[in-house]
């Protein structure tokens, strides 16, 4: 499976249970990006309750990501995506004076009652990446061609990419239908918009990451691969596997279950195979952690692609 029909789109939502590497692909994905010739900008949502520290941020030598996009690494930017910030870019092109905007947001009334709105935080979310697609460069062409978001959680991702929808029930005419509309154009047209599903081979996440798909076509959101991490070389061919299991006694023994899981990972491969209707790419097990797992995995990206390893990527 190569990579390009994931570079291809603007805007890729990569998600995934916690612990499956999920942000080690997102800023691997950037890292490929960019030595493709992408401008890139990788981001991920403000969590309040861990905003003093980013697991995204440090794979690039950072504690935290401004809110404005900048440069963390070459050819790529960075920034974090905030209620707030999105709230007041959105208040500020409807009243066109951006003070009048902040002044808003500092009305404990007015901040009150956006809080208590539905989907208030979504809705920031999703206006911040919306004036972030719309950015362009002096001879108009987008700021952005490449546009990749680590979404925190599958239930964020759903509740992201379902909120047009919801809200379009609510809300027919005006600016925000409008910007709901255009922002569910991005999301849902295959030609611009994916998702990125990563998981790892083992059954219940495998479980968890079909259902994540099967939610994100019911929100129109195209799949465009599922990026299974952290799977084990296999040294035996099928024979050599049939010979060995004839040879092992029954019972505990040491390297048994490590036999166990190169079987649990095939069976996991075969049914994302036969189940995910999205390509599947298989990603090895690295080494490294960090910043290390980051480079590994933009290289073994990179080789896939055949993108060479100049440029933006891996150093």
């Amino acid at each position: 499976m190569k990579l390009q029909p994931i570079l291809d789109r603007r805007v890729v939502l990569v998600s995934g249970k916690g612990g499956v590497g999920r942000t080690t692909v997102t800023a691997a994905l950037a890292r490929a990006a960019a030595a493709a010739g992408k401008r890139v900008l990788v981001a991920e949502i403000e969590e309040p309750a861990t905003q003093a520290q980013s697991t995204l941020a440090r794979m690039f030598g950072r504690e935290v990501l401004p809110v404005r996009p900048t440069l963390v690494a070459p050819g790529v930017h960075g920034c974090m995506l905030a209620t707030e910030e999105g709230t007041e870019q959105f208040l500020g092109d409807v009243f066109r004076v951006q003070t009048l905007a902040r002044l808003a947001l500092r009305n404990a009334a007015l901040r009150r009652l956006l809080h208590a709105g539905p989907s208030f935080h979504e809705m920031g979310i999703f206006y911040q990446l919306l004036h972030l697609v719309r950015q362009e460069l002096p001879d108009g062409r987008p700021r952005w061609d490449f546009l990749v978001l680590d979404m925190p959680a599958t239930g964020h991702t759903l509740a992201l990419t379902a909120l047009p929808d919801i809200l379009l029930r609510l809300v027919r005419r005006g600016p925000i239908a409008a910007a709901l509309r255009e922002g569910q154009g991005w999301l849902n047209d295959a030609r611009t918009g994916c998702a990125v599903v990563v998981t790892i081979p083992e059954p219940l996440p495998v479980t968890e990451s079909l259902e994540l798909v099967e939610g994100l076509q019911a929100t129109r959101m195209h799949v465009a691969a599922m990026v299974v991490n952290k799977v084990p070389e296999d040294p035996f061919s099928a024979e050599e596997r049939a010979a060995l299991d004839e040879l092992l006694p029954p019972g505990p023994l040491y390297g048994k279950e490590e036999l166990a899981r190169l079987e649990r990972t095939r069976v996991s491969l075969e049914r994302l195979r036969g189940a995910a209707r999205a390509p599947v790419l298989a990603v090895p097990q690295f080494l490294a952690d960090g910043q290390g797992a980051v480079e590994a995995m933009t290289a073994w990206f990179q080789a896939e692609e055949g993108l060479g390893l100049s440029g933006g990527g891996a150093r």
